[in-house]
């Protein structure tokens, strides 16, 4: 199979031949029309003064031909109308061809020879002592000459965009292979760079999720330890004394085991989209309203605030930054819901110890527990900060003097 740089350069090639061939075929069959043409109808003027008249006796016009023979050193013979000899002096020529040209170029074994069309109807052939080139051939070699400088110039120029191209293919079949570090050197400014850039893009991204894929299932196996060692002692307390308060316990930890499944498996899908896959327009203020009535200790307050949206993502947003604060707060849990700079702003706010400077970024990584929790699998804020985002806003910890405040944005619809 031939290489890409082989078939563009040959590509290349082909077509400058092609335009060398056509230039002379356009040279040779392109009749009298055009400069050539008037040219050569003028040419047979010029002949026709130095030619003796035609009314003159042949033996005249044969004492001319020779004069002027004598005079240009040329083998020349002058035909009638009839194209038949009437003087000649030196070598003979070809008679003069029959296209209706004022000058064509005749062949014989002693070389070209140019026939004119006097403008009387008679012809004279001429071949001069030392021929003159075909022009046709003139032509192919100076246009073979720019053919070759062409081809040597755009040699070094396609090479270097096919082996861009050759190292792309080397980028894409490391990744392939299983090396997501694998990146491509980015030159120049066309296409070919705009690809080795969206791919490297892309190798970037590859890596992120493989990474967060891989951190996911580690921590998802270390966290999930913890409810089924709970989930087994729980089991054999049961069956070795019968009382009852074990099994209420085992209902919470099936309860919580239940839940860290549920958010590992959202998060797990979170990851792979770029957008929400179901949106619709919906009233902000009505859907946080639905959650905090499920709260005994959340109070609402806002203006209603349209935004568009997967309901079931948004739900989530608001359901795990309510449990963060039961959890990890102290009533009251105040929920303000605003518009600001064209944003909807969604605030959490409880009356806890907050969380300290140091973490305030912490706390939405993945499966990160601040120091003194005992519950909690550490990917519910880390899903809030990961659904804001899809929903083309953000989410952060307010630092304030007391409590914690937690701040999301979300684009109106």
């Amino acid at each position: 199979m031939p290489r890409l740089y082989q078939s563009i350069y040959l590509t290349i090639l082909a077509s400058l031949i092609a335009v060398v061939l056509a230039a002379a075929a356009m040279w040779r069959f392109a009749g009298p029309r055009g400069p050539v043409g008037e040219g050569s109808v003028l040419a047979s003027e010029f002949v026709a003064a130095s030619v003796p008249d035609a009314n003159l006796p042949e033996a005249e016009q044969q004492r001319a031909i020779e004069a002027l023979s004598a005079r240009t050193r040329a083998d020349i013979t002058l035909y009638n109308a009839a194209r038949r000899p009437v003087a000649s002096a030196g070598r003979p020529t070809p008679p003069p061809d029959s296209r209706a040209e004022p000058v064509t170029i005749a062949h014989d074994r002693y070389g070209p020879a140019w026939s004119v069309r006097l403008p009387d109807g008679r012809w004279m052939v001429a071949r001069l002592p030392r021929p003159l080139p075909n022009p046709i051939v003139g032509l192919v070699v100076s246009l073979g000459l720019v053919a070759g400088i062409v081809a040597l110039c755009a040699f070094p120029v396609v090479r270097g965009v096919t082996r861009r191209l050759e190292r792309l293919q080397q980028g894409v079949e490391t990744l392939g292979a299983g090396d997501f570090r694998a990146r491509v050197k980015v030159e120049g400014k066309d296409e070919v760079a705009q690809l080795a850039r969206s791919f490297n893009v892309a190798a970037g991204r590859v890596e992120e999720l493989v990474g967060a894929h891989r951190m996911l299932l580690a921590n998802a196996s270390h966290e999930l330890r913890t409810p089924l060692a709970r989930l087994k002692l729980g089991l054999e307390l049961l069956q070795s004394t019968g009382d009852g308060k074990y099994r209420e316990s085992l209902s919470d930890d099936i309860r919580e085991l239940d839940d860290l499944l549920e958010e590992i498996l959202v998060a797990s899908r979170l990851e792979t989209l770029a957008g929400p896959r179901e949106t619709e327009t919906l009233d902000l203020l009505a859907l946080v309203a639905e959650e905090c009535a499920h709260y005994d200790e959340a109070v609402l307050a806002g203006v209603s605030v349209r935004v568009s949206g997967d309901p079931r993502l948004l739900r989530r947003l608001v359901r795990n930054l309510l449990e963060n604060a039961r959890r990890h707060g102290q009533p009251p849990t105040e929920v303000i819901l605003r518009e600001e700079a064209g944003k909807a702003v969604l605030e959490v706010v409880d009356a806890g110890p907050g969380v300290p400077p140091p973490e305030r970024e912490r706390v939405f990584e993945p499966f990160y527990q601040s120091r003194g929790a005992t519950r909690g699998s550490g990917l519910g804020l880390a899903l809030v900060r990961r659904i804001a985002r899809l929903h083309g806003g953000d989410a952060r910890v307010v630092g304030v003097d007391g409590g914690g405040r937690f701040e999301v944005t979300l684009a109106m619809a």
